[in-house]
C-alpha cells in the first residue's frame, strides 16, 4: 500500500491537484472554441451542412496527409461505413483483436459479419503481425474469390488493427500481409489522432482510417468521427452515403441507395476546428506528461508503456503495467476510492457474451495485459 499511495501522491503533485477529483482525460477548451460556436449560431447553418464541416475535413486531411476526409457523427458509425466501403459483405469475416474498445467489434457485427479475434503485441499493445501471419498461413487458403477460413468456409474480407491508447502498431507489416492475402485493412485510429509510425500519420496506411473526436479525446468535437481516405472517389461515395445517398438537386428529394443518418453537424466541426489549431501544443504537453511519468515510473516496480523507436505516440491515454492482477486492483480501488481516476483495460472481446462463440487463436499476449494494465492520468495541464 505504501508504493500505491506513493504512486498517487505523484499524481497529485504532477496535476497540481493536492486533494480534488483528477479525471483520466479531460477535454480543454483555451481556444476559439466559444468564437467559432457563435459564429455557427448566426449563420443559423447548426446542422450538417456550412463551411466548418468543409474546413475541418480539408484541415484533418491536410494534417494527416490523407487524399480526402469525411466526416461523422462519431467514430463507431465511421468505423461501420469504412468496412462497408471496404467491401465487407454479410456472413464475412474480418479479423481484428481483442484488447479494444467494443465499437471495434460491434461495428463488424452491424455488417452482419464475424470477428476474429488474433493476439497483441506486449511492446505496442496493437494487433500482432506474427499472430496475423500465422493465422493466414495456417488456417486459411486463397481462392480467385479471396481468402476463405478453412474452419468455417467464410471470406475474410477486412482486418482492422487498433492503435491502442495512441501507440501506432505495426501497421506497415499488417498491410502487407493483408495486402498478400487479398484482404482489405480498415485503421481504427480512433486513438491516435495525432500518431505517427515511421513518420506518417496513423489512419494512412489502409484502405480507409477512422478517428474517433469523443468528449475524452485529444481533440474533441463532443461527438464525432472521421474516415481517411487515399482514393478520392470513395471518399466522395462515402460523403454520399453518411448523408442519405441524397441525389443533389435544389428541391426534390431522391436517393439513390441505402444511405446512412451519419452526418456530423456544423455546430460540433465548428469546435473541432478549433482544436485542431491548439493539437501540435496539445500534443508536446502531452509528451511532457508521459516523459515525467516514464521518469517516475522507471525508478519502481511498475512497467510504464512508451512508445516503440519507430513510432511517436500521442500518448492519449498513459498505461503502466503492475506484475499481477492482485496487486493492480488493489492500486485501481485505492486511486479511485481517493479521488484519482484511473481505469484497467477495457474487457476482452472474446470475454464478452455476445463473442464468446467467435473465432480465436492463442490470445496469451491480450490476457497478460488485460490483468495487469491500468490507464493513469491524462489530461492536458495547463
Amino acid at each position: 500500500m505504501k508504493r500505491i499511495k506513493e504512486i498517487v501522491d505523484f499524481i497529485r503533485i504532477l496535476y497540481k491537484q493536492p486533494d480534488g477529483f483528477i479525471p483520466l482525460h479531460a477535454p480543454v477548451f483555451n481556444g476559439n472554441e466559444k468564437k467559432y460556436l457563435e459564429e455557427c449560431i448566426d449563420t443559423t447553418f447548426v446542422s450538417s451542412v456550412g463551411r466548418f464541416v468543409d474546413r475541418f475535413e480539408e484541415e484533418i486531411a491536410d494534417y494527416t496527409g490523407a487524399t480526402k476526409a469525411v466526416v461523422c457523427v462519431n467514430g463507431t458509425n465511421a468505423l461501420h461505413l469504412a468496412l462497408l466501403l471496404a467491401g465487407v459483405k454479410r456472413d464475412d469475416e474480418v479479423i481484428t483483436q481483442p484488447l479494444t474498445f467494443i465499437s471495434t467489434a460491434n461495428s463488424i457485427l452491424y455488417c452482419s459479419a464475424y470477428p476474429i479475434f488474433l493476439d497483441v503485441d506486449n511492446a505496442n499493445l496493437g494487433l500482432s503481425p506474427e499472430s496475423l501471419s500465422n493465422f493466414l498461413k495456417t488456417k486459411t487458403e486463397q481462392k480467385s474469390a479471396g481468402c476463405f477460413n478453412k474452419l468455417t468456409n467464410r471470406r475474410i474480407a477486412a482486418c482492422v488493427p487498433m492503435h491502442t491508447f495512441g501507440h501506432p502498431c505495426r501497421i506497415d507489416e499488417i498491410v502487407d500481409i493483408c495486402r498478400k492475402h487479398q484482404i482489405k485493412v480498415v485503421e481504427d485510429a480512433a486513438e491516435s489522432m495525432g500518431s505517427y509510425y515511421k513518420g506518417k500519420h496513423t489512419g494512412t496506411f489502409g484502405e480507409i482510417g477512422v478517428l474517433s473526436f469523443n468528449g475524452n479525446k485529444i481533440l474533441t468535437t463532443g461527438g464525432g468521427g472521421m474516415m481517411l481516405f487515399k482514393d478520392s472517389e470513395l471518399a466522395r461515395h462515402a460523403k454520399h452515403l453518411t448523408t442519405q445517398a441524397k441525389v443533389a438537386h435544389p428541391w426534390e428529394f431522391v436517393h439513390d441507395e441505402m444511405g446512412y443518418n451519419y452526418r456530423m453537424p456544423n455546430i460540433n466541426a465548428a469546435l473541432g476546428l478549433a482544436q485542431l489549431e491548439q493539437l501540435d501544443n496539445f500534443l508536446q504537453i502531452k509528451r511532457r506528461i508521459a516523459e515525467s511519468y516514464a521518469t517516475f515510473f522507471s525508478n519502481i516496480d511498475v512497467k510504464f508503456v512508451r512508445e516503440s523507436k519507430e513510432s511517436k505516440s500521442n500518448y492519449w491515454l498513459n498505461s503502466v503495467i503492475f506484475e499481477n492482477r492482485e496487486y493492480r486492483d488493489s492500486f485501481l480501488k485505492y486511486c479511485n476510492e481517493n479521488k484519482v481516476m484511473t481505469r484497467p483495460a477495457w474487457e476482452l472481446m472474446h470475454r464478452l457474451p455476445m463473442y464468446t462463440g467467435n473465432q480465436c487463436e492463442n490470445l496469451s499476449n491480450a490476457e497478460w495485459i488485460a490483468d495487469r494494465l491500468v490507464n493513469i492520468p491524462s489530461s492536458v495541464i495547463y
